[in-house]
């Protein structure tokens, strides 16, 4: 398909997926407000076009072979006619802008929370490939884009045509056709013209928004990873990576505006030939004695009455299409198939811990690869019975924080099954899934709020006192004291300000107060000191209590206590047991048991 064809389907597909939102499916009140301000755009346009015959019988009246009563009786009606229907156009604009307001302000908000809530209802793999920073300026540029398509194309595209179809056919009627001719040629090369120049323009401006992007994305990237930048010096580099991106959004925004010149030079031209046309048409009609000075001020004020808004139309034109440009984007993000979704007969996964029911894990021939070609997974069984402890080791690519994904159903098995007190997960929602399942990570990722608002993200309507006591059991509630602003101590982006033993402690606090029945701990200590490790250690024992415990460990010292331990190799399970009973069987787990123990010995002569 050429690709003048595609930006034409594009737009289309655009607009047609913006038509809901401007006429919602079951707001009666707003589609009846979308009734009234049309009615009321219509009696704007009306009354702004009987204005300039109005004001031609007035200078008509005015005139010398007129008699005197005439010149004062006459001109005062018809003037106060006049500056009656110039209130009611502005009037019933302003009315109709009223009315609209609300619909397109709710028409905005609906259309961002949907996208939001789709960006977190698409998969895992998604958000993996795509970068944060694009992703915000998408839906930035498109709320306010679709705020500019709604004011301008409802309320002065349609505005302006209909002015437009009025104003040939009282011209029309007036005069003779060669006025009307005149008039609707020039309106048509004008609005033609504008259409091919913004084609192009809009192409360059894909290419602003994709630049923007990229810029975007590499500066927030830097200043997320500000640590790493200052570790290797590279300031400079950063930098010159940061102005490589604004260099390339610099010459497209250059074409931009260049091609912004080339459109108001081309409509100017065009706007003042057909003015001059139509002024010797109406010096001619003069002449000849078939026209009056009131009927040529009409045909003049018409056309400049009806050019101003054209004028203005190019400005409005433009708008619409880099609004619908940077709609496309947002709208594309939608159609954004969900990986993992709800069947639609699924059912909400059964029993509670407060029930008893810690509930029992079972995989079944478990396969799976983030790629057709790459199967990281190779039909792995093992079961934990309710209310126990197992622990998956392992080297490094072997498959252990997948197994913690697929529980959690950030993907799905390619062949085999996972089950939940004898429920398969791809049956039962992914709300009550996730409810049941508190996760423990490596990397404790905060957000930029208090620590009060971080311990109570596990369960957003818990008191202080439950958010007190999940602190206590994490071991974190003595520190946040010490704190000049206790609780509503500010963490910074990604939690920077807390320690890494700090961070790990209101993640555990955090699990703690959502209370869940099954919990994944995903090397949760990997990154920390002996000591620390030891303190959070103790936490992460009082959490399992009670609940079933999957812990995915690098250092094996810290499952010595699980119920049954799984080595995984290439995706499949090399070794099972106790920790005992693995050392005793001299295999895999204990050649990495004596490699960590020796590495343990170095430590301080290191």
């Amino acid at each position: 398909m050429p690709s003048s064809l595609r930006v034409q389907r594009s737009t289309f597909q655009t607009m047609v997926s913006l038509l809901p939102y401007l006429w919602p499916v079951g707001n009666t009140g707003a589609r009846i407000r979308v009734v009234v301000a049309l009615m009321f755009m219509v009696l704007s346009k009306v009354a702004a076009v009987y204005v300039p015959v109005l004001y031609g019988r007035i200078v008509d009246s005015l005139a010398p072979k007129d008699a005197e009563l005439a010149a004062l009786t006459v001109p005062v009606a018809l003037i106060l006619a006049y500056g009656l229907v110039r209130v009611g156009a502005a009037g019933f604009g302003e009315i109709r802008d009223a009315l609209f307001a609300s619909v397109q302000q709710r028409a905005v908000r609906l259309l961002a929370l949907r996208t939001f809530r789709h960006l977190h209802a698409v998969s895992l793999r998604f958000h993996l490939e795509r970068q944060t920073g694009g992703l915000s300026r998408v839906i930035d540029r498109g709320v306010l884009g679709m705020q500019s398509v709604l004011r301008l194309a409802v309320f002065n595209v349609v505005p302006t045509a209909l002015e437009l179809l009025m104003v040939t056919a009282i011209i029309w009627h007036m005069f003779d056709w060669r006025y009307a001719v005149v008039t609707f040629v020039a309106v048509i090369v004008y609005v033609g013209f504008t259409a091919v120049l913004a084609g192009r323009r809009g192409r360059y401006r894909r290419t602003m928004n994709d630049t923007d992007n990229d810029a975007s994305t590499k500066s927030l990237d830097s200043l997320i990873n500000y640590e790493t930048v200052k570790y290797f010096g590279n300031e400079a580099h950063e930098a010159q990576r940061y102005d490589h991106a604004l260099a390339r959004y610099e010459r497209a925004a250059v074409r931009v505006q260049v091609s912004l010149n080339i459109l108001n030079l081309g409509q100017a031209a065009i706007i003042a030939i057909g003015l001059t046309l139509i002024m010797l048409l109406a010096a001619s009609g003069m002449r000849d004695g078939t026209m009056t000075v009131g009927k040529f001020v009409v045909v003049n004020t018409y056309l400049i009455q009806l050019y101003q808004p054209l004028n203005f139309l190019g400005v409005v034109y433009m708008s619409i299409k880099q609004g619908l440009v940077d709609m496309e984007q947002m709208f594309t993000l939608l159609r954004v198939p969900r990986e993992i979704a709800d069947k639609p007969d699924a059912v909400a996964l059964t029993g509670h811990l407060s029930e008893g029911a810690p509930g029992e894990v079972i995989f079944e021939n478990v396969r799976f690869g983030y790629q057709s070609n790459r199967t990281i997974l190779k039909g792995i069984d093992f079961i934990i019975p309710a209310g126990s402890k197992l622990a998956i080791v392992g080297p490094t690519g072997a498959g252990k924080s997948t197994v913690s994904r697929l529980l959690f159903r950030f993907y799905d098995v390619t062949a085999g099954r996972i089950l939940i007190d004898g429920q398969d997960i791809r049956d039962v929602t992914q709300d009550s899934l996730r409810a049941a399942i508190g996760v423990v990570p490596q990397d404790t990722v905060l957000f930029n709020d208090t620590i009060r608002y971080n311990i109570g993200y596990g369960r957003p309507d818990a008191s202080q006192a439950e958010i007190e006591q999940a602190a206590k059991s994490a071991q974190v509630h003595d520190f946040v004291l010490k704190l000049p602003e206790g609780y509503d101590t500010k963490v910074g982006e990604r939690g920077l300000k807390l320690s890494g033993g700090e961070k790990q402690r209101v993640a555990i606090a955090r699990t703690i107060l959502k209370d869940p029945r099954i919990l994944i701990l995903d090397e949760a200590t990997s990154a920390l000191d002996s000591r620390t490790e030891q303190d959070i250690q103790a936490a992460l024992r009082a959490v399992a209590n009670r609940r079933t415990t999957l812990v995915i460990a690098h250092r094996l010292s810290t499952v010595v206590d699980a119920d049954e331990i799984i080595v995984l190799q290439d995706g499949e399970v090399a070794e099972r047991g106790s920790h005992v009973a693995l050392l005793a069987k001299g295999g895999l787990y204990a050649r990495m048991w004596t490699l960590q123990a020796a590495e343990h010995d170095l430590e301080p002569a290191d």
